[in-house]
């Protein structure tokens, strides 16, 4: 296996873009767990299969897209941002893509869903966070330009049509497609929320204040306990549950209706964050203060502060979910509840994944996690703990990679470059965003 060394980068390199960014002149115009990480010396670890990946091989030279694969594996481009994705088509791929998802068609195709995280006013306070009610009042009065599209595709993989689905919002980051075939989509400003979206386009998106007022990264649904928790990206930000009432989500009912529920935010007791890079850590959920009201400004000094809290998935009751300030995987176990790391940047015996972001799991318990920054990578962490590289993008090291979801037949994968785009000269460097397809191997 190539083990690509960090290069040192700092992780607020998007901090940096986004400073950037704001301040030029087009900002704001225009059946049982399958995978255990916990390692409780007192109990062995559950029995795990090898995982999806963990027989490929190194990555190879750049293809003509400028991606190191492993062998066996190909890219090519699904859409570019400002260009249409469908020959002669009308519609124009978003800029600046970022966490998507894959709903499947009833016709074999997919849908293959993707946020826009365009920066407006609301990220006055990312950038100054004593400036963050002044900005989130600007943006209650300014649309935002952000919000989400989707690529529509033929069960051949053909791109059939493109769209979009939610407008005016601002800075989406992540979310996660649900249960019930929807997409929600996280705003990441002080003032955030989580916007529900029909794939399809056919029923406009709507708002979910429920869920809560803050710097929204992420979002993962436990359907057995009618639970959805979020990550807040926001150096001392929090990890948060809504449980649904009775009556918003009734036992058996296919869905929630999104309108009344209790916000938690997550306590570590025990030995705290420091026992948790060691051993399990017990935890207690404490009903947020203020619900109605922005989190950064409502903290209950009993929670737990998490540094930069971005992508989550749960994974039959283990919730994972990374922190991007401290480079720290963790997973939550919702069946013992207790908390731990399971990759620490600073500790770890191959510290081949930084600026950790995006998260996806696979049904065979890799843990797939995507470089804001770093080495662009997207590493594989193993069932057993290893790491391994699945692809990395060069020649954007000012991007991230984002977006990571696969087509239902799982030979497919989709990815993003948030902050990339072809060159006028040839070759592919910083732009808008582009949009990636991996094709794996067959037999994988």
């Amino acid at each position: 296996m190539q083990l690509l060394l960090p290069r040192g980068r700092s992780n607020s390199s998007r901090r940096e873009f986004l400073r950037m960014l704001f301040w030029s002149a087009g900002a704001i115009g225009a059946s049982g767990p399958l995978l255990s990480a916990c390692g409780d010396s007192r109990r062995p670890r559950i029995a795990v299969p090898r995982g999806r990946f963990a027989d490929i091989g190194p990555l190879g030279e750049p293809d003509a897209l400028g991606i190191r694969v492993p062998p066996g594996f190909s890219t090519r481009i699904v859409a570019i941002a400002n260009q249409p994705p469908v020959p002669g088509g009308s519609y124009l791929w978003h800029i600046f893509p970022d966490g998507g998802g894959v709903m499947p068609k009833a016709d074999g195709g997919w849908y293959y869903i993707s946020n826009s995280e365009i920066p407006g006013f609301g990220n006055l306070g990312t950038l100054y966070p004593q400036l963050a009610p002044f900005g989130d009042v600007l943006d209650r009065f300014a649309p935002g330009l952000g919000g989400a599209s989707v690529l529509e595709f033929a069960a051949d993989g053909t791109v059939i049509d493109a769209y979009r689905i939610l407008s005016g919002t601002t800075f989406n980051c992540a979310g996660c497609v649900t249960p019930w075939n929807t997409w929600l989509s996280c705003e990441e400003v002080p003032e955030g929320q989580v916007w529900e979206c029909d794939p399809t386009g056919r029923t406009p998106a709507v708002a979910r204040p429920t869920l809560g007022f803050f710097s929204h990264e992420a979002t993962a649904i436990d359907v057995e306990r009618r639970t959805i928790y979020m990550t807040e990206d926001w150096p001392d930000g929090r990890f948060f549950r809504w449980v649904a009432s009775e009556s918003d989500w009734p036992r058996g009912a296919a869905r929630p209706a999104l309108q009344d529920g209790r916000l938690q935010v997550l306590k570590i007791l025990g030995d705290g964050v420091e026992g948790a890079l060691h051993e399990p850590q017990p935890v207690a959920w404490i009903d947020a203060l203020a619900p109605d009201q922005p989190q950064d400004r409502n903290r209950d000094p009993e929670s737990t502060p998490f540094d930069g809290g971005e992508g989550l998935w749960n994974f039959n009751g283990y919730v994972y979910f990374s922190t991007k300030g401290d480079n720290r995987i963790w997973v939550y176990d919702t069946h013992r509840e207790t908390i731990e790391v399971v990759y620490d940047f600073a500790t770890s015996d191959n510290p081949i994944l930084s600026g950790v972001d995006n998260i996806t799991v696979t049904p065979q318990g890799d843990v797939l996690v995507a470089e804001d920054g770093g080495d662009m990578q997207v590493v594989v962490i193993l069932p057993d703990g290893t790491l391994k590289p699945l692809l990395q993008i060069t020649g954007q090291d000012q991007s991230e990679v984002a977006g990571i979801a696969f087509s239902p037949d799982g030979r497919r994968m989709y990815f993003t470059s948030d902050r990339g785009g072809p060159l006028p000269g040839g070759g592919y460097g910083p732009g808008l965003g582009i949009t990636y397809e991996l094709l794996l191997p067959e037999g994988l």
